[in-house]
Parts: structure tokens; C-alpha cells; sequence
């Protein structure tokens, strides 16, 4: 699954991600387009930490389930 596909995220997808994963993903599981969610990772205001490596930006996929409301380990 890509973060423009225009399929719901699922649970299991978003678990099956990894340890982390890339805000253009993280801002569609959240909803949030791609053009804003780097605009919101760059500010310091993404709703989840992100992190800077090298030139990019990743987002640990269980503080988005956590947001989410969703247990990271079942």
C-alpha cells in the first residue's frame, strides 16, 4: 500500500509498515495531505514525533498507532 493509493488504512497495514515509515505515509494514514504534512514535520507540529535523518524525515509507526488509540504490540 502507497501513501496515494486512496485505500483506507487498515490496522494491520499500518502494523505491517514497520518500525517507522515516511511522513508522506504517516500524514495519509492521519488524513493529512502530502504538501501539509511536510510543511508540519518541517514547523515541528506533525501530530507524532518525527525524526530527521540525514535529509529526511521519518515517523515511528507506533506513535501513530498509539495516536490512533491502537496498542503498537499485540
Amino acid at each position: 500500500m502507497t501513501a496515494t493509493t486512496g485505500t483506507p488504512w487498515t490496522i494491520e497495514a499500518i502494523r505491517a509498515l514497520g518500525v517507522t515509515t515516511g511522513v508522506e505515509t504517516a500524514g495519509a494514514i492521519l488524513g493529512i495531505g502530502r504538501s501539509k504534512a511536510y510543511a508540519l514535520a518541517k514547523r515541528g507540529k506533525f501530530p507524532v514525533r518525527v525524526l530527521r535523518v540525514g535529509r529526511n524525515y521519518v515517523v515511528p509507526v507506533p506513535e501513530i498507532l498509539e495516536l490512533l488509540g491502537v496498542r503498537a504490540v499485540t
